[in-house]
């Protein structure tokens, strides 16, 4: 991502796979873009149907949740009629830190490949991968399928590409969805520890460190089952991360609220 600052090599981090994984996952903005038909049989202008109420299931399969009149459900249903059921499509995901910061879009991911409908009879059965965060309405929504081929992110790790297999294999990251609440706690309830933390910041940053005054601005733009990652910036000028590991990796909130004890004890002491 354009003017994100990069990790080093040797920090602990989430593999490529499973941080796509974690955006699929997520409630983070998302389209499906189909090319249209156009006339002569060449490619047209891209439709483009919103997605953000997604599910992955045991096979890696993509589940969304999409309007029965978007453009994407129509071009599955006028497949299906067709001699030519398949629809190549990308879905397009955006992750926005859930906190104020410069440079607020943390990554991207794409998913391309095949997308088709699930069967109506099938739709109980998949409602129960959204843990009852799905309304359904008779008729007015559907569940689009989409089977990943390629996939790949570009995000405050770096720019990788996914397989299909390393995708299906993966879970997402066990904090993800209690990643924007506990941001903004920390980011609201606890700025004295997150300054104190620049105290810690490494030999490699250490160009930097003339910025970092008391009225320096701080804030958590990411959180994993590895560690925190915190900004630093000044206003109108240039700022950095700063990666801050556990001591080992958490696995749920009591974890979590472990580590971060540990982490700050260690700037009181």
């Amino acid at each position: 991502m354009t003017g994100q600052p990069r990790p080093a090599d040797d920090v602990r981090q989430p593999h490529a796979a499973e941080r796509l994984r974690t955006l699929a996952e997520s409630d983070a903005s998302a389209v499906i873009s189909i090319p249209g038909p156009r006339a002569g049989g060449q490619t047209g202008p891209l439709q483009i149907t919103h997605a953000e109420t997604r599910a992955v299931d045991a096979d890696g399969t993509v589940v969304m949740l999409v309007s029965a009149a978007a453009p994407a459900a129509r071009a599955v249903a006028a497949a299906e009629l067709t001699a030519v059921h398949e629809v190549g499509a990308v879905l397009e995901i955006t992750d926005v830190a859930p906190v104020a910061v410069p440079h607020r879009i943390r990554g991207r991911g794409w998913i391309s490949g095949r997308l088709d409908a699930v069967p109506r009879t099938r739709h109980a059965d998949t409602a129960r991968l959204f843990g009852g965060r799905v309304p359904l309405r008779d008729g007015g929504e559907t569940f689009l399928r989409l089977e990943p081929e390629d996939a790949w992110t570009d995000d405050l790790w770096g720019t990788s590409a996914v397989g299909a297999e390393e995708f299906a294999a993966c879970r997402p990251d066990p904090l993800a969805r209690h990643e924007a609440e506990l941001l903004q706690h920390l980011a609201g309830s606890h700025q004295d520890q997150l300054e104190a933390l620049c105290a810690f910041v490494g030999e490699r940053d250490a160009a930097s460190r003339p910025a970092l005054e008391p009225w320096q601005n701080v804030a958590p733009v990411a959180l994993d089952r590895f560690g925190i990652r915190l900004r630093f910036w000044r206003p109108g000028g240039r700022g950095f991360d700063a990666r801050f590991d556990f001591p080992t990796p958490v696995e749920d909130i009591v974890g979590l609220r472990h580590a971060m004890h540990q982490l700050f004890a260690s700037v009181t002491r």
